[in-house]
């Protein structure tokens, strides 16, 4: 590891640095929150099935997850420079490959490599960022993460719905992806030229049976979930998923034999004794299945079923990432309380956010207005809840596993994401059917916003089960 650097020393070059992270981790902010206002777009300018629609952002998230583990370790192994650099590079051609795909196949292939290089990038930028900044200012450093990752979610939906109505050049929703470029080569090269290379005083060595296996059971799962509506739910897709489970099993016991021979794990095998961590995932899980459906589902309904455009569809959206801001900020400030306590609270604003959203599809002539509110209600439950809950479950975990932790916790995260897609997606498709008119989407988004709704629902009661259990352990 390079020397412990000192307070004020290379400061404009530590900053250009900082730059140079903090531009790749917008772009791909931006990017996946802007690809929802355009699969409306996407569905019909390649003539996608709903099935494939599900697939542009499924596929992305289910190579993320994948990735996220195995990549955090690589770092260490070849550099985290050197694997951050490779990832942006890989990000921005598979953004080009995205914006030039010439059917729906081609389209997917290339998110799926995009998921990749984004596992490849995104552990590495807080890594880096702790061995370039000293103590004093890391903190500083490390904050302005949470800014910029807020603000290329507000800008997602604003800047996807200016792109796909502005119909540039004729390209319709191609430029979603085309803008990366750009981004992605100043990112580069200032990579390239300010950050310092990194590399681990101790070897790791790199578990490729274990990256399989967790990729292998979590594909197993989900894929049956995103087909089966469409194929008719044949046997093969439940063997899948019990398959996908003896997967998950083997995955386990691999992880054990490793750490018996003090070899290095993906899933540090002390995590797996602590109860509290493993319910920590669970919930998370749960969380984000129950919240990335919603925009999915919100992002085709709005344009599709209520004939709104691209742009008065971000618009409608954006409430949500602004009150993710405020909801944050406000959970920071109630720092002296129990992360209990805030996990809760933000879940049950979540609660009430997500019925709201069900209650304003209720009526008859709806106008994108109709959910600001609501989804200012969800977003302010997400900034409550989140932090408090990642800092939980962090907590259970020792500082040589802290990256290792991390990359469970996120790649859980975009597990729980996929499941919400494909099972809201699943509801929502199947009430909709093959009509197009305004009353069979609005048949099937409140359908689809059961799920949420009881998911959060769950959620609430179990964490204040959990706080009276832990209250009664106290008394």
């Amino acid at each position: 590891m390079p020397a412990v650097v000192k307070k004020g020393e290379g400061m404009p070059r530590r900053r250009a640095a900082l730059a140079a992270l903090y531009l790749a981790m917008f772009m791909n902010i931006l990017d996946v929150s802007a690809v929802n206002l355009a699969l409306p777009a996407i569905r019909e300018g390649l003539h996608a099935s709903a099935t494939e629609l599900e697939w542009v952002l499924v596929i992305y998230v289910l190579t993320f997850a994948a990735g996220l583990l195995p990549f955090g370790r690589f770092g260490d192994v070849i550099g985290r420079d050197r694997v951050f650099m490779w990832g942006v590079a890989g990000f921005s051609l598979s953004s080009l490959a995205c914006g030039l795909a010439p059917d729906i196949g081609s389209l997917v292939v290339s998110r799926a490599v995009q998921g990749v290089a984004a596992a490849m990038m995104v552990p590495q930028v807080l890594a880096i960022v702790r061995v370039i900044f000293p103590e004093e200012e890391r903190g500083k450093a490390i904050g302005l993460f949470g800014t910029i990752s807020a603000l290329g979610a507000v800008a997602g939906p604003l800047v996807g719905g200016v792109i796909v109505s502005a119909d540039i050049a004729g390209l319709g929703w191609r430029p979603i992806f085309l803008v990366n470029i750009p981004v992605g080569i100043f990112s580069l090269y200032g990579a390239w030229r300010f950050v310092p290379k990194i590399r681990a005083t101790e070897r790791v060595t790199a578990d490729w049976a274990g990256t399989i296996l967790f990729a292998m059971a979590i594909t197993g799962f989900v894929f049956p979930l995103v087909e089966g509506r469409q194929l008719g739910w044949p046997l093969w897709c439940f063997a899948l998923m019990a398959l996908s489970a003896g997967l998950g099993g083997l995955f386990l016991k691999l992880q054990v034999c490793r750490s018996a021979n003090g070899l290095a794990q993906l899933l540090p095998t002390v995590l797996l004794s602590d109860r509290k961590f493993l319910y920590g995932l669970a919930t998370v899980c749960a969380f984000f299945s129950g919240l990335a459906g919603v925009f999915f589902i919100l992002a085709i309904f709005l344009q599709s079923g209520l004939g709104l455009s691209p742009l008065a569809a971000g618009i409608a959206l954006a409430p949500h990432p602004v009150g993710v801001m405020i909801g944050s900020y406000l959970s920071a400030r109630l720092g002296g309380r129990t992360t209990g306590q805030r996990v809760a609270i933000g879940i049950f604003i979540l609660f009430l956010g997500m019925v709201s959203v069900r209650l304003a599809t209720v009526g008859t002539l709806l106008t994108g207005v109709d959910f600001l509110l609501p989804l200012l209600t969800v977003g302010l439950g997400t900034g409550v809840a989140i932090a408090a809950l990642f800092q939980s479950i962090l907590a259970r975990v020792s500082g040589p596993d802290a990256g290792a932790g991390s990359g469970v916790l996120q790649a859980f995260q975009q597990i729980g994401i996929a499941l919400g897609i494909a099972l809201q997606g699943q509801i929502f498709f199947h009430v909709l059917g093959a009509s197009s008119s305004p009353s069979a989407y609005l048949a099937a988004a409140r359908a689809a916003l059961l799920y949420p709704a009881g998911i959060f629902l769950l959620l609430t009661l179990t964490a204040v089960l959990v706080m009276k259990s832990q209250t009664g352990r106290l008394t």
